[in-house]
């Protein structure tokens, strides 16, 4: 048995997860925009952005954002995914608009060797910390000041 699973391997199950992470959030992919605010431990908020550039029978191209107040610039960034609806797929394809170098291209000094793998781990963080924190839509908040 492998001590250690093969690189490729272990990108499909991120991407797999990812995917599956993205699908409950965006409600099956059926919207080309969607909207929420985090709610956080220390009061602040986070709004979120998931906007589809382009839709295929098979791929969604889907840009996720996030931004937060003028003082803490450190939580702004700019993720593109693919999705890949027939194999089940969402991967990350720029990272504030720089995509990672495939692995045949000499090596830039700007990017680690592990580029990729680097960005589908943090959107896989970025998803399991949204599900934890909490998010709110606006549909669901004009629900709840309705129904009070």
């Amino acid at each position: 048995m492998l001590k250690t699973l093969p690189a490729t391997s272990h990108h499909l199950t991120v991407c797999e997860a990812n995917f599956i992470r993205l699908k409950k959030l965006l409600n099956n992919y059926l919207l080309d925009e969607v909207f929420f605010e985090s709610i956080n431990p220390n009061q602040s908020s986070l709004k979120i952005n998931f906007l589809v550039l382009s839709k295929t029978k098979h791929t969604i191209i889907l840009e996720a954002k996030q931004s937060g107040d003028k003082k803490n610039i450190h939580s702004n960034f700019i993720l593109r995914i693919q999705i890949s609806l027939d194999a089940r797929l969402a991967e990350v394809i720029s990272y504030q608009g720089e995509k990672p170098l495939p692995f045949f291209i000499n090596q830039s000094k700007r990017q680690s060797s592990d580029e990729k793998l680097q960005q589908n781990q943090f959107l896989t963080e970025w998803l399991e910390s949204i599900f934890i924190s909490g998010i709110s839509g606006k549909e669901q908040i004009s629900n709840l000041l309705n129904n009070v």
